[in-house]
This record gives C-alpha cells, sequence and structure tokens, in this order.
C-alpha cells in the first residue's frame, strides 16, 4: 500500500509574463521501505516537487496525500504540527545549529514534541551511536566534519520517527568516502528498520545505490525506473 499518493500536483510561479511550472501534473506513488533517487538536471522542478511532499510548500493545484493524510486540508498551525510528527528532512546544508552540541541538535526536535529530558537524550546518543558518531555526542557542528555533521542530520531526521525521510542534494558538500559511508549507514537502515527514503539528486552515487530512480525534466516525470535485484 502506498504511504504517499500524489495526484494531479502543480506549482506554478507567476514570476514573469510566462507563468513557470515549476510542478507540471505530477502523478506518483511510493511504497513504504522506498530507497528512490529523484533525478533531472537543474531547474528541472525536483526539489520544488521534494519541497510540496514534505509541506515546506504549497501546491497550485493537486493533492498528497501521506497514509490518509490529505495535506491540503491542513491549516497552517496542523502542517507544522504534521511535518514535525510524521516527515523527517536532511538537506545539503545540513541545517544544523551552530551552538548546540550533537546530542542537543539531535534532541532538539524531541524536545519540539514535548519528550522529557532524559527520554530524549537517550534516544538522541543511541541514534547518534547508530550512524556511527557516538564519540562525537558533545561536539559543536564546528568540530564535526562535513560527513560526520550529515550523519548528525540523519539522526536527528530519525529522531522524530518519522513515516520517511526526505534527503535534497545530502552528498553534495561530502567527499567520496564521506558520500559513500553516509549511504551506506542509510542504506542499512533502509534494509534493516525499513525506513524510506527519497532523495533528490544529481550524484550517480546516490543513484547506484537507489533501487527506483524517478527522472523529472520541465516539472514532468518523464522516466520511472524500478532496478530489478535491488
Amino acid at each position: 500500500m502506498a504511504i504517499i499518493q500524489i495526484s494531479d500536483l502543480y506549482k506554478i510561479y507567476q514570476e514573469s509574463v510566462v507563468p513557470v511550472k515549476a510542478v507540471n501534473g505530477i502523478d506518483i506513488s511510493f511504497e513504504k521501505g522506498e530507497f528512490t533517487a529523484i533525478v533531472g538536471p537543474s531547474g528541472s522542478g525536483k526539489t520544488t516537487f521534494l519541497n510540496l511532499v514534505g509541506g515546506l510548500d504549497k501546491p497550485t493545484k493537486g493533492k498528497i496525500v501521506i497514509d490518509g493524510t490529505d495535506l491540503s486540508q491542513l491549516k497552517p498551525k496542523q502542517l507544522i504540527d504534521y511535518r514535525l510528527n510524521n516527515i523527517g528532512f536532511v538537506f545539503q546544508a545540513y541545517n544544523l545549529i551552530p551552538v548546540l552540541t550533537a546530542i542537543e541538535n539531535v534532541a532538539f526536535i524531541m524536545q519540539l514534541q514535548g519528550k522529557k529530558k532524559n527520554e530524549r537524550n537517550e534516544i538522541a546518543k543511541k541514534l547518534l551511536e547508530d550512524v556511527g558518531i557516538g564519540e562525537k555526542i558533545n561536539e559543536r557542528p564546528g568540530k564535526l566534519s562535513g560527513g560526520q555533521q550529515q550523519r548528525v542530520s540523519v539522526a536527528r531526521a530519525l529522531a522524530s520517527k518519522p513515516k520517511f525521510i526526505l534527503a535534497d542534494e545530502p552528498t553534495a558538500n561530502l567527499d567520496s568516502k564521506s558520500t559513500n559511508d553516509l549511504l551506506d549507514m542509510m542504506q542499512e537502515m533502509n534494509k534493516e528498520h525499513h525506513i524510506t527514503f527519497i532523495f533528490s539528486t544529481h550524484d550517480q552515487r546516490v543513484m547506484d545505490k537507489a533501487r527506483r530512480i524517478i527522472t523529472i525534466d520541465d516539472g514532468k516525470v518523464v522516466k520511472d525506473i524500478m532496478k530489478n535485484g535491488k
């Protein structure tokens, strides 16, 4: 059964005399446990698409239904709460809070959810161990490498126990070793715990790991390939 069902999705920007259709009539669904890459040239609409699916942007037209909840029917405060409790985000720029340690960054989202301090610290510590940087829990982002910061970002995304994780160009600022280590870790979490990952990416290494590749161009899905044997 589909965890995400998208119907007749449009995002149109009225930036000039000619409207720009950043997302142009997409119909697609995603199953639980997918490890999927959204690919396409710069300006193709893939990041806009990811932002719409994550509730960070509002569609001009169409429906996004996540596990039975239609995002278009939620009021702004309801949408914020829904994102907080159901969707994990991993960004290209990490988006960590510089004055907080690794464990505090991961625990912060659980603080917003109202979890008690002991519980959230215990969960955050375990998640940082799971992503391979348990020895860095008391370091601030400025003391961590790019790869380590992105692992903290993944741990933070997992902390809310989301239905799925959206990762927008998560390897763009990483070297080859950090990229491979991060992807191996995400792939292991996907296989062992059935965590759903949907990537927006230009990175061939992400595409190689993905089990499904969706190509977007001019705001439309032009190709949707499920790899065999993965």
